[in-house]
């Protein structure tokens, strides 16, 4: 396969797996193209991608979005490190999803555990760079960042 034909279905998986885990209406934003650095400004996931795709997936945005999130899929407040322990599962969950729809193209990956990011990050050496916003209705909006090596 083409790198090309790569990346839209590493894009692609990516958006449908975030349209499947986030349990409430959402919007996504047209992908755009970010330079690098990237800077993640205060609270996300990094989730290590290998195989035929290269690179990281982020999942960033204010602590108070993902804290609506959680509230909503577990009935309950999070706060502090349970707060940082869902960013992390909810990372896990759209990376899985993820690999499970390239898997159905024969692109198979392996995922890494979640690196959780609460405090202001700077990442960089990464080829390509897309950004798709998503807007979640009634939570607020987080950025999912796929980073090409």
């Amino acid at each position: 396969m083409t790198g090309s034909v790569v990346i839209t279905d590493f894009l692609n998986g990516s958006i449908q797996a975030a349209t499947t885990v986030i349990p409430l209406s959402n919007t996504l934003g047209i992908p755009v193209r970010v330079t690098v650095p990237i800077l993640q400004p205060e609270m996300g996931v990094l989730i290590g991608v290998t195989g035929a795709v290269q690179g990281s997936l982020i999942l960033e945005g204010k602590a108070s979005t993902f804290g609506f999130l959680g509230k909503t899929m577990f009935g309950f407040d999070l706060e502090s490190e349970m707060l940082r322990s869902f960013v992390g599962e909810f990372g896990n969950m759209i990376a899985g999803n993820m690999s499970t729809f390239l898997s159905q193209r024969n692109l198979f990956v392996d995922i890494t555990p979640p690196v959780v990011m609460d405090k202001e990050t700077s990442l960089a050496g990464y080829s390509e760079t897309l950004r798709v916003p998503i807007d979640i209705q009634e939570a607020g909006a987080i950025n999912m960042i796929l980073l090409l090596k």
